[in-house]
C-alpha cells in the first residue's frame, strides 16, 4: 500500500484542515450521521489498524485539533484516522456491529479505507493506493 496526500498548498482554504472541509460537506449532505473511525499506523508501504470507535455527528463545528485531541485519548501512537460515514445517528449496538464488519473488511483489504476519508495527524486528506507488484 502507498499513501498519497490530498490538498494542494495553492488551493484556497475554506477552513483550517481537510478534515473540517470534509465534515462541513458531509454534514450538509447527510445532516446527523454516525462516523465509524479507524486509527492506523502508517509505515509505508504498510498500514496497520490500531484501534476503532464510532461517534454520532450532530453538527459540523468540530475542528481538527479538537478531534485529534479526542483521538489521542486512545492511547495509541497513530498516524492516520479514517472516518467512514454511515446513516444515522445509529443506536450503539448497530454502530458497533457495523464497526466490527468494517474492521474485518479492512483486515482483508486496506483499500477499504478509501470508502471514507483518511486524514493524517494534521488533518490533511490521504488516500491509500495499491503498490504494483514487480
Amino acid at each position: 500500500m502507498s499513501i498519497s496526500k490530498g490538498r494542494s498548498s495553492r488551493r484556497k482554504r475554506s477552513s483550517e484542515s481537510d478534515f473540517e472541509d470534509w465534515l462541513h460537506v458531509e454534514f450538509a449532505a447527510r445532516d446527523a450521521f454516525t462516523a465509524l473511525i479507524l486509527l492506523v499506523k502508517i509505515t509505508e508501504p504498510k498500514i496497520t489498524p490500531l484501534a476503532s470507535t464510532f461517534l454520532n455527528v450532530l453538527g459540523d463545528d468540530v475542528t481538527w485539533p479538537q478531534m485529534a485531541a479526542l483521538l489521542a485519548g486512545s492511547g495509541h501512537a497513530w498516524d492516520g484516522a479514517a472516518f467512514i460515514p454511515v446513516d444515522g445517528p445509529l443506536p450503539n449496538p448497530e454502530a458497533r456491529s457495523q464497526l466490527r464488519a468494517l474492521e474485518a473488511r479492512v483486515r482483508e483489504d486496506r483499500l477499504v479505507l478509501n470508502e471514507g476519508q483518511l486524514f493524517d495527524l494534521w488533518g490533511r486528506r490521504l488516500m491509500v493506493e495499491k503498490v504494483p507488484t514487480q
